[in-house]
């Protein structure tokens, strides 16, 4: 079937021109930027060192992956809880924390290994799409009262962002690099709202400094306490695994669908799950090494690419480039930090939808029986423990005295719920007649 109009596009390989490189990668950092930033206010970490360490994470990850894996890493909602518990505990602290973080990339990394070894085939029993779907979404959808808080503070200047951004995406889609740049357009068009409306305060860039070293610390490994940290952060990762397969699952549907519109072959990225496991790895310990919080690739940063249908892997080097530069300029680090709060709602309300409907897009992608009532199962509990954990506070499920993370317990959840029809097989069903036309 012909296009109708030239096809427009980034897959991972390519190399967009310097100023679409810069201009890219800045949305992405854009993109990323709220929600890292915040895990580290919540925890207590050092901005600069998490914006430092979310750009190296992601670079080596890149190349680490032959520039093959589009993802951005950042900081993660799903170890808010634990790391704050053991931060703020009298025999923890931050650096106590860190040996925490550095132990969930030891999890990651021998899962990405088990993985290669056992071979997708087998990973995709224990994580089959009706888990990697409703874990994605799960998450976007989990995280709509964090985008509405956000833009409850200025509901005006939400609603025009948000207006912005969704007519750039449709509209200048397929125009070249101005129809890449939606959610950049659309926050600028949000900023020069909040400036005329007075309320863009300018005092903590006239009051940051330049340069600024980032306050770097190394985690505390001879402390006597620090296997209880380890056992307090460690086991979130095997819950972040599901995670992390949904959004490469997610990534390589888009990029494949490019491709498919290019007329070149498809990259078929999601056979390299346990490699990306591995770098989930290797970024949590550049986190824990540094001194930034445990992170995972970001579902935001993935609708981001699937809105722009730009999955190059140089720009988002670039934009790790820019994160590493933000920790250390004081000013342009504080220049974006005045990006208003209901600026960055507008955005997320298109972004976090974008993450859960990417998963239910995976689900219909690999034709996945919902009139089963085992997927209906699995889907089930991980949609309402998930959704439903959600409203908690802190999005914590209280069970006695833990505090279960939402996502993750859902994710467990369904993983051991579909483990019991692995183990335990129901017996086949017999086949139906077929249907018999009644005559009118």
């Amino acid at each position: 079937m012909s296009k109708q109009g030239p096809v427009y596009g980034y897959l991972p390989p390519d190399v967009p021109k310097p100023g679409a490189l810069v201009s890219l990668g800045f949305q992405h950092v854009l993109t990323m930027f709220p929600a890292t930033v915040l895990v580290a206010i919540l925890t207590g970490f050092d901005v600069g060192v998490t914006l430092f360490a979310s750009g190296l994470a992601t670079i080596i990850a890149l190349l680490g992956s032959g520039m093959r894996i589009p993802l951005y890493y950042g900081s993660s909602f799903s170890y808010i809880a634990a790391v704050v518990a053991v931060v703020g505990a009298e025999w923890g602290g931050q650096q106590v924390a860190q040996v925490g973080i550095v132990a969930t990339a030891f999890v990651s990394i021998i899962a990405g290994l088990v993985i290669r070894w056992v071979g997708k085939e087998a990973l995709d029993k224990v994580l089959p799409p009706i888990i990697t779907g409703s874990v994605a979404l799960v998450i976007g959808i989990a995280l709509a009262k964090t985008a509405l808080d956000m833009a409850s503070a200025n509901w005006a200047i939400a609603i025009i962002t948000l207006l912005a951004t969704i007519l750039f995406s449709v509209y200048l889609r397929g125009r070249g690099l101005i129809g890449m740049l939606p959610v950049l357009l659309g926050a600028v068009v949000g900023y020069i709202t909040s400036y005329i409306a007075g309320i863009v305060d300018f005092t903590p860039v006239a009051e940051a400094a330049w340069f600024r070293v980032p306050n770097f610390s190394f985690p505390a490994f001879t402390s006597p306490n620090a296997w209880r940290a380890v056992l307090a952060i460690a086991p979130i990762a095997v819950a972040t695994i599901p995670e992390s397969t949904a959004h490469l699952y997610q990534i390589s549907l888009y990029v494949d669908r490019l491709a498919e519109d290019l007329g070149r072959p498809p990259l078929n990225i999601k056979r390299l799950i346990g490699l990306n496991l591995i770098l989930d790895g290797v970024g949590d310990l550049v986190n824990g090494l540094l001194g930034g919080c445990a992170g995972t690739n970001y579902g935001e940063n993935n609708s981001l690419m699937a809105i722009t249908r730009n999955y190059s892997a140089p720009v988002l080097v670039t934009a790790g480039v820019i994160a590493m530069a933000l920790g250390f300029i004081g000013k342009l680090a504080a220049l974006i930090g005045t990006l208003p709060t209901a600026v960055t709602g507008g955005l997320a309300i298109y972004l976090f939808g974008v993450i859960g409907l990417q998963g239910v897009a995976l689900i219909q992608s690999e034709k996945v029986d919902l009139f089963d009532p085992r997927q209906l199962a699995v889907g089930a509990v991980i949609t309402v423990i998930g959704i439903g954990g959600a409203a908690f506070p802190g999005g914590n499920i209280p069970l006695g005295s833990l505090q279960l993370p939402s996502i993750a317990t859902s994710a467990v959840v369904g993983i051991l719920v579909n483990a019991i029809f692995l183990l335990f097989p129901p017996r086949p069903q017999p086949a139906l007649p077929d249907r018999v036309a009644v005559p009118q």
